[in-house]
């Protein structure tokens, strides 16, 4: 009984490794994705090896093994979404009026903002772009809702940003 235990929480650890890692690499962060690697590969080739032995005496180790890897998958996104590794691009469509303010409102926390015009479907909007650290995403969606201004908020992964105002690495 120990033994599919064994299988079932090591493969949790090993997908949620795996979760992290791809998430580090298409980040550009390749030397911590690389060194996460390492030990997902060595929890990896212990299970195959635990798993395979004595299969067909013992069938549920495969159930184990795939319950692992369906509950790693599962933690690894949370492990991510906690982590809040990045940086996020957040495009806000307000009105001409509403523009000038919100950026005030932002850019008093020191939250770096670009503003520009852009024209909706029946009148001129203003579109302010922000660049910010995934952790901060729930504070600046926070501050942006208390404001109570009318906003069209998109929100895009961002790899890279060089130069600018208020992101240090």
């Amino acid at each position: 009984m120990f033994i599919y235990f064994l299988i079932f929480f090591a493969k949790i650890i090993e997908v949620s490794l795996a979760t992290v890692r791809t998430v580090l690499i298409t980040r550009g962060e390749k030397f911590f994705g690389s060194i996460i690697g390492f030990f997902e590969v060595l929890i990896w080739l212990y299970l195959i090896t635990t798993v395979l032995i004595g299969i067909s005496e013992e069938p549920f180790k495969i159930v184990a093994y795939a319950l692992g890897f369906s509950c790693g998958n599962y933690i690894g996104c949370i492990l991510e979404d906690k982590l809040a590794l990045g940086l996020i691009t957040l495009n806000i469509i307000v009105s001409v009026k509403d523009g000038p303010t919100l950026a005030r409102t932002l850019r008093a926390e020191n939250i770096g903002v670009t503003i520009m015009d852009a024209e909706g479907l029946k009148e001129a909007k203003k579109m302010l772009i922000l660049h910010v650290k995934r952790k901060r995403k729930s504070k600046v969606l926070k501050l942006i809702t208390n404001t109570n201004i009318n906003a069209v908020i998109s929100l895009v992964d961002t790899k890279t940003i060089y130069g600018g105002y208020g992101i240090r690495k």
